[in-house]
């Protein structure tokens, strides 16, 4: 593949669904298939000459799917699109990281936020059974993970099948779906820890951590699956207690940032070192 475009033998290899194509050329490929609408023209129309019976099928389940799939924002045009510039490019960047049924989710995960950050702010007397632990230092640790989940349920995604079975579907869009849901909900989690006044890595390191222990139990058991459990651990183990006790617990303290920082790097390490099983279809599960 040359360096501004992928190269006749290259398209037309992977539009005949050639074998003997390794599987960096493959990803590389896709990669440059993103940014590039000559190259995605030329595939169209391998696809199309070559292959005629996989454009049918490919036809046949989009036009199945075209009533979710088309659900996209329209991109403004004009001045509009001028003004927008690097936020209209990353939203849109973001959107096609997520399944389309994703962001009602992440905007309920937000909502949760918002209540947990009213409920700290209106004081002790709203919940006595709370004491002065924070909600939103209790809930910011798990709020992303539930976002990862639903951004790779299997049953969220109309796409599923066709996302799978693309190349790079492992962990590239593994981290890519990860980073897109953190991109939409730290920020909001961000201004709610600083309008409670908790520290940020407080409740950072934790969200990290679970989310790259979701990661790395994902592989194994199935990424949806992985998160309802951590999460089900934590609000029996933690939250349960905490708003019982009425303060926060040691985990949530900061003796134990070390701790979190070393379940962040085993995690992340076991995502590395098990990296191919996300192209499997249970980690869809």
């Amino acid at each position: 593949m040359s360096v501004e475009h992928a190269s006749g033998r290259t398209v037309d290899a992977y539009a005949r669904g050639d074998e003997d194509i390794a599987a960096d050329e493959l990803w590389a490929l896709e990669a440059h298939l993103e940014t590039c609408r000559v190259c995605r023209d030329r595939l169209a129309a391998a696809v199309a000459e070559q292959a005629p019976a996989v454009m049918a099928l490919v036809d046949t389940v989009r036009s199945g799917l075209e009533a979710e799939l088309s659900a996209a924002p329209a991109v403004p045009h004009g001045r509009r699109r001028r003004a927008a510039g690097r936020t209209a490019r990353l939203a849109r960047r973001l959107s096609r990281s997520l399944t389309p049924t994703a962001a009602p989710w992440l905007a309920m995960i937000a909502a949760v936020t918002v209540l947990a950050l009213v409920l700290d702010l209106a004081g002790p007397g709203v919940a006595t059974a709370a004491g002065e632990v924070s909600l939103v230092l209790l809930l910011a640790p798990v709020l992303p993970v539930l976002g990862v989940a639903a951004s790779w349920s299997r049953g969220l995604d109309p796409a599923y099948e066709l996302t799978a079975s693309a190349p790079r579907a492992g962990l590239p869009l593994v981290l890519r779906r990860t980073t897109a849901v953190l991109a939409v909900l730290l920020p909001v989690l961000l201004v709610a820890g600083w309008a409670t006044g908790v520290m940020i890595a407080v409740w950072l390191l934790p969200c990290l951590a679970f989310t790259s222990a979701t990661l790395a139990l994902g592989g194994a058991v199935g990424v949806t699956r992985a998160a309802v459990a951590l999460v089900a651990v934590w609000a029996a183990v933690i939250v349960a207690p905490a708003l019982a006790a009425g303060r926060a617990p040691f985990a949530l303290q900061s003796a134990a940032l070390p701790a979190w920082a070393l379940a962040l790097a085993l995690g992340t390490a076991v995502v590395i070192a098990r990296r191919g099983a996300y192209c499997a279809l249970g980690a869809h599960r």
